[in-house]
């Protein structure tokens, strides 16, 4: 085998728009097959993504024996259901996050996989881009001191009451979409768990998702905090604070895959009116087309994923103590 390949599992936009190009860009995949409930929601994606099979099941594309691995990007109830499915019938799993609705939901897919010997990865896309794997690098070095405090934010608007993410039973909500994110980088950067965490809560009347959530996350004496929002104002952004300086990354999580990206090292220099800030620049890059090679070069050439499953359901772990910490949650 020199190239995986991959069935996708559902015809969601995040698929269609983001990962299926990101996969057709990497060196080393081939998207072989994609299905549908909707037979003909199915060929139609294959015949605009050039996929050369098309499933009106799940369980018709599982039983394939050409493909290697599936993507899921299935609302996130759905998560637990077919990527245990997946691993029974063989397959290596990328799977959206959160990998489930709850931690133990997601060791249960940890366990199958192991018990099939598949692979099976979160598809953390941002994790695996240049700009990240800079940040951790310049972290490492000491080059803004010892790590104190990591800030993050993560909004967008979006009041559909039909969507999923505006769908509590569906896992829809702020923190189980995009504050996923800050809670993942934070345990990244401070590699570890946090001993104790806070959490504020607004939620929707209506569908009682979590619209505006904010945490802080301390890790013995550094802290972590976040907002995201589902009701906001675009943006996205992060700051990591050192006892000598800081790294701002400007598009932290929906990173573009046709344009030069960006962080700002901010050191010394007379801040804060004249601080000294040095701007790298990182040529673009499809982060889920890394994401996809690099899935790949774990499965074809017999080395660990570049990320723990262990490490999804730790993060569903301080995803629980939050909502359990939060007003309302």
């Amino acid at each position: 085998m020199t190239r995986l390949r991959w069935g996708i599992l559902s015809t969601a936009d995040i698929g269609l728009t983001k990962v299926i190009p990101g996969m057709r860009r990497a060196q080393r995949c081939e998207v072989l097959a994609i299905a549908s409930r909707d037979g003909g929601r199915a060929r139609a994606a294959a015949d605009a993504h050039g996929i050369a099979r098309a499933y009106d099941s799940y369980e018709a594309l599982l039983a394939d024996p050409d493909v290697d691995a599936v993507y899921i990007p299935l609302p996130n109830h759905l998560h637990a259901t077919w990527a245990i499915a997946a691993a029974r019938a063989g397959k290596h799993v990328l799977c959206e996050k959160p990998l489930a609705m709850t931690a133990s939901e997601a060791q249960e897919i940890v366990d199958a996989c192991r018990a099939s010997r598949v692979l099976l990865m979160e598809a953390f896309m941002y994790r695996l881009h240049p700009s990240w794997v800079a940040a951790r690098e310049l972290l490492a070095s000491g080059r803004i001191g010892r790590l104190r405090s990591v800030d993050s934010w993560f909004s967008y608007y979006n009041d559909d009451p039909a969507n999923i993410r505006n769908i509590r039973a569906t896992g829809g909500g702020a923190l189980y979409d995009i504050g996923c994110y800050s809670v993942n980088l934070s345990r990244m950067l401070f590699g570890g768990e946090p001993d104790r965490v806070s959490a504020g809560i607004v939620r929707d009347p209506a569908s009682g998702v979590d619209i505006l959530t904010s945490g802080v996350l301390e890790f013995g004496d550094g802290v972590a905090s976040f907002t995201c929002s589902t009701r906001v104002e675009p943006d996205q952004r992060v700051d990591i604070y050192g006892s000598s300086g800081r790294i701002s990354i400007e598009i932290p999580f929906n990173i573009p895959p046709d344009r030069p990206t960006h962080l700002s090292v901010v050191a010394g220099g007379d801040p804060p009116v004249a601080p000294g800030v040095e701007r790298m620049e990182f040529a673009a890059a499809d982060p889920y087309g890394v994401e996809a090679d690099a899935f790949a070069a774990a499965v074809l050439d017999g080395l660990p994923v570049p990320v723990s499953p262990e490490d999804a359901v730790a993060n569903l772990r301080v995803i629980e103590r939050l909502f359990a910490a939060g007003t309302g949650g």
